[in-house]
């Protein structure tokens, strides 16, 4: 019997940045489990180049085509394609040269509503938008946040594009343009940047701004590469993208194009993980002095099982005043903050700790593992042990 020949798969994905290296990890968990895949791939920035097409005999690419000249390098291979974050022009050039190619990317929408909910959960209500000019993802972005914000009826949301031409050539009068561009804005300022590089060079502006970070500006950024965040000062909150997921989903997609199985161009949306806080947002930001300092004492203590006359013990106040002050700031009762707090307490452990759900519910102040798991499916529509396995595909 003949033995069936090995897919060659060209992977022209930068390695070079966290989101890249993400979804290379799921296309080699897919060939792994899926395959066998013979793989190409060499370590190198956003600038990638195919092998020799007659040695090659590929039979399919996953790429993130950024140039004509790769659009280019990609139609003349003559199979299947999968672009990540493809650009309609660059994808009218595929079309006219007839190539079987579809898309990959991460929700825009699902993107910047998370990134809005965990700015506003901590009490900003100005808002404004940092991206990359010319840049069509960012620009998606970007567009989704000012409409989340104005949904949310806030004043309107301010925005800044960094030129991408100048960020390495001319990085002090970018740095200097955006620090000017800061001291304009009132604050306190709830900020969205496209992604972590340009999270990166906002925190380094304010800190030339002298702007204080998270207390002035609370800033969230995009794709959580954990090198990147943790190098930053505060380290980065950041919205997690679920990218391995996205490339063993690629992976499963471009094995069906190649069979045959999918004949028909679509689109495959990536739905975001969440929202990984750390030190630039951590902050408090409301007017009321004592709604504030009731909301820290909720979030220091979301691991004990408090309840909310531990909240009125710490605050004295009357119940319903304080009630009153939750629902008029924060839109959710006492009572829900509290439980919000545990479940981000409980999300963060899941990522990050293989604690057993009897241990986490108690470490939580959920209590038991049953309980834990009804406020998971309330709020997320799903159980621990499946946002544990989804995160940590991530």
């Amino acid at each position: 019997m003949r033995r069936k020949k090995k897919p060659r798969i060209a992977l022209l994905i930068e390695t070079s940045g966290g989101y890249g290296r993400s979804v290379l990890l799921g296309v080699a968990r897919y060939a792994r489990l899926q395959g066998p895949w013979s793989l190409y791939c060499i370590p190198c920035g956003h600038d990638q180049t195919l092998p020799n097409m007659r040695k090659w005999q590929g039979t399919g690419i996953i790429a993130r085509i950024e140039s004509r000249a790769m659009a280019e390098v990609c139609a003349a291979a003559h199979v299947p394609v999968v672009a990540l974050d493809l650009s309609p022009e660059h994808h009218g050039y595929l079309m006219r040269r007839r190539v079987r190619v579809t898309e990959m990317h991460p929700d825009p929408w699902a993107i910047a509503r998370l990134a809005f909910e965990h700015l506003a959960e901590r009490g900003l209500s100005r808002f404004a938008f940092v991206g990359v000019k010319g840049e069509v993802w960012s620009e998606q972005r970007r567009d989704a946040f000012v409409a989340e914000v104005k949904r949310a009826g806030h004043p309107e949301c301010q925005v800044h594009d960094l030129n991408p031409s100048s960020r390495s050539t001319q990085y002090a009068q970018e740095q200097a343009r955006l620090a000017a561009w800061f001291n304009g804005q009132p604050k306190p300022l709830g900020l969205m940047c496209c992604n972590d590089d340009s999270g990166r060079e906002v925190l380094n502006a304010l800190l030339v701004a002298n702007v204080r970070v998270p207390d002035e500006v609370a800033v969230v950024g995009v794709d959580n590469d954990e090198v990147l965040c943790e190098l930053c000062d505060p380290p980065l909150s950041s919205v997690s993208l679920g990218a391995e997921r996205g490339g063993y989903e690629a992976s499963g997609l471009l094995d069906r194009m190649m069979s045959g199985r999918a004949r028909k161009a679509q689109a495959l949306l990536v739905e975001p993980v969440g929202v990984v806080a750390r030190g630039s947002t951590e902050v408090v930001a409301v007017p009321d002095r004592k709604l504030a300092k009731a909301l820290q004492f909720i979030r220091n203590h979301a691991h004990e099982p408090i309840r909310v006359r531990d909240v009125l013990r710490e605050v004295p106040m009357a119940r319903r005043a304080m009630e009153i002050r939750f629902r008029r700031t924060m839109h959710r009762s006492i009572h829900d903050e509290i439980i919000r707090a545990r479940l981000e307490h409980a999300k963060r452990l899941l990522r990050e700790t293989s604690t057993t759900l009897e241990d986490l519910a108690t470490r939580c102040g959920f209590g038991t593992s049953s309980h834990l798991a009804a406020v998971f499916r309330l709020a997320l529509g799903m159980t621990p042990g499946q946002y544990r396995r989804r995160t940590r595909m991530e």
